[in-house]
């Protein structure tokens, strides 16, 4: 440390003190500061000892002054404590040769926090409810209105033909739209009010051919009404559920994780509307709380199903606001031709064709791409005829009983239902575990193992209805308890793989296309495709093929076994790890 005395006539006192370089790696700046001025009696006493060293420039100042000097330019903690300066010294030091990370590197973009996710995902729960009464209770009721086995199957045709048309054609509308409420949002919107109309239409439909001259025999008009709801239906359904699928893409982004979340939230709503609508498609008494539903031409069981539909439309309508009023989304065009340039770079050049457009991206899939497809579409000829049939193989093979003759079929449906139910809510429990599942072994092998399991199950179903038909009761009696409780555990065990088919192929499909710059709307359609065609040939082909061997749904589900247990063996085999088992959640 230097101290100088100056000689300046106006400060004939004052004390230039130089703070030492090597303790605040100041050096020359730090000498050029000037800290304190003594009182006249301390300048004094000081210039008498710097006289004793022979003219010398630079002299010791007393120890009080200096501390003094220090404490007033540096303050108590640094003197108190001299080590702390040293280690600031060092920080500062390394600061100037390191520039912070954060300086070098943009600002990362804010997650959507997962409880939005959470609420924009629930209204899978209304799209499903209506879905699980639309499953458990219409094909029986077809068959009640006059329809043979061996066509009711091709009523279905119209879900697949309009998943093959519309939900694509949606899914480019919505990345290309430009409305001040959203991209995504309208059609959700739109989407749910068509599937209130359409649940209206099909429990009134009874009720309405009666007014055009049915009678309890002949229902030609009630038939096509039903079939022109049910058509509104599908369509309606494949318009909410793209877009919400396609929001939660966009909410989440390129961060596979969160993709994988929102999509777990998306199945166990999914499984939450299904515990409600097979719950309510299982309860024989919604006449005595809706009384107005029954008619003299509507039934018991046809009241029932009207009742069902009208709980289908509260619950939608509320899960429809709560999505729509949680996700924020920003319109296309309000901000500016920035944004919109990006968000077209989605999902193509805004001026192709849709149809060029959606066909033209297959030539630049890579082969896990074709992989997942193909996978999906093997899964999906496994699962539709369970889908269809389910709760009449239950009526049918199990409790052995015919629509329109005694109870024994309705018995069954409603027992189907209620297997249903315990499906779901193994769906529910599987989805909440799907991150902590596809992290530990990867989503290619728990898709495959579940397809496995799936085609275990249907086996199950084929040996128990030999089981039924060799006791003999069927069509005599109702079933040992043994038998039903048989069926039941095989509904609830499929639950597992279902919640698997809900969920992964999407993730995956997402994660691996979104380097071509697809929207996620156009994704979705691609594997609407994989899922849609594989349910047309079921649709067109499981009433003869089981009307080839003899009618019953045995036929359909052995053929299910077989595409299960082979798309099972290809996604353990075929699909890539992509290190997904190591990842964690992030909350």
């Amino acid at each position: 440390m230097a101290v100088r005395v100056s000689d300046s006539p106006s400060m004939p006192c004052h004390v230039v003190v130089g703070a030492p370089s090597f303790l605040f790696g100041a050096g020359k700046d730090a000498e050029n500061n000037t800290r304190n001025c003594y009182h006249s009696h301390t300048t004094a006493a000081f210039e008498e000892r710097t006289l004793g060293y022979r003219g010398a420039s630079q002299v010791e100042p007393p120890r009080r002054s200096v501390l003094l000097v220090l404490r007033d330019a540096y303050g108590n903690d640094t003197m108190a404590n001299p080590e702390t300066q040293r280690h600031r010294t060092r920080q500062n030091r390394r600061s100037k040769r390191r520039p912070s990370s954060s300086a070098a590197k943009p600002a990362r973009k804010d997650r959507v926090p997962l409880r939005l996710l959470l609420r924009v995902a629930s209204v899978a729960g209304g799209i499903q409810f209506g879905w699980a009464l639309q499953l458990s209770l219409l094909t029986p009721y077809v068959q009640q209105l006059g329809i043979p086995h061996v066509w009711a199957s091709i009523i279905w045709l119209c879900g697949p033909l309009s998943g093959l048309l519309v939900q694509p054609l949606v899914g480019h509308l919505s990345d290309h739209c430009t409305s001040r409420f959203g991209r995504r949002r309208p059609f959700i919107v739109g989407g749910a009010l068509a599937i209130i109309l359409s649940v209206l239409i099909i429990g009134h439909s009874a009720d309405i051919g009666w007014w055009f001259g049915d009678t309890s025999n002949n229902r030609p008009w009630a038939v096509g009404v039903f079939i022109f709801g049910f058509w509104i239906l599908d369509v309606a359904n494949n318009v909410t559920q793209g877009p919400c699928r396609a929001l939660l893409g966009d909410l989440t982004g390129k961060d596979h994780r969160r993709t994988r979340v929102a999509n777990a939230y998306f199945s166990l709503f999914m499984a939450i509307g299904n515990v409600l609508g097979y719950a309510t498609g299982s309860y024989s008494g919604w006449y005595k709380v809706f009384t107005f539903a029954r008619t003299p031409a509507c039934s018991i069981s046809c009241a029932n199903l009207k009742s069902a539909f009208y709980l289908d439309v509260v619950f939608i309508a509320i899960t429809t606001y709560i999505s729509i009023m949680s996700a924020h989304e920003v319109p296309l065009n309000s901000s500016g031709a920035h944004q919109a340039e990006e968000a077209t770079g989605e999902s193509g050049a805004a001026g192709e064709a849709f149809l060029w457009e959606l066909f033209g991206t297959f030539r630049y899939f890579s082969t896990p791409v074709w992989t997942i497809l193909s996978v999906t579409a093997l899964t999906w000829i496994g699962w539709f005829p369970f889908l269809l049939f389910d709760t009449d193989w239950m009526g049918r093979e199990i409790y052995g009983g015919e629509p329109n003759e005694g109870s024994n079929y309705d018995t069954g449906v409603r027992k189907g239902a209620l297997g249903l139910l315990l499906n779901s809510i193994v769906l529910g429990a599987t989805s909440v575990l799907m991150e902590r599942l596809c992290r530990k072994r990867g989503p290619g092998f728990v898709w495959g193992i579940s397809n496995i399991l799936m085609a275990v199950c249907f086996v199950a179903m084929l040996v128990l209805t030999y089981v039924a038909n060799y006791i003999g009761y069927v069509g005599k009696d109702l079933p040992p308890t043994g038998i039903v409780i048989a069926a039941l555990t095989i509904f609830t065990v499929l639950g597992l793989p279902l919640a698997i088919t809900y969920s992964v192929p999407y993730a995956l499909v997402s994660t691996h296309i979104q380097s071509l710059g697809l929207g996620q709307g156009l994704s979705m359609g691609v594997l609407n495709l994989a899922i849609v065609i594989p349910q047309m040939v079921v649709s067109l082909g499981s009433g003869p093929w089981d009307q080839l061997f003899g009618g019953g749904n045995t036929p359909a589900f052995g053929v299910a076994a077989v595409s299960a247990l082979v798309s099972g063996f290809i996604a353990v085999l075929a699909i890539p790890q992509s290190g997904g088992q190591k990842a964690r959640i992030e909350v």
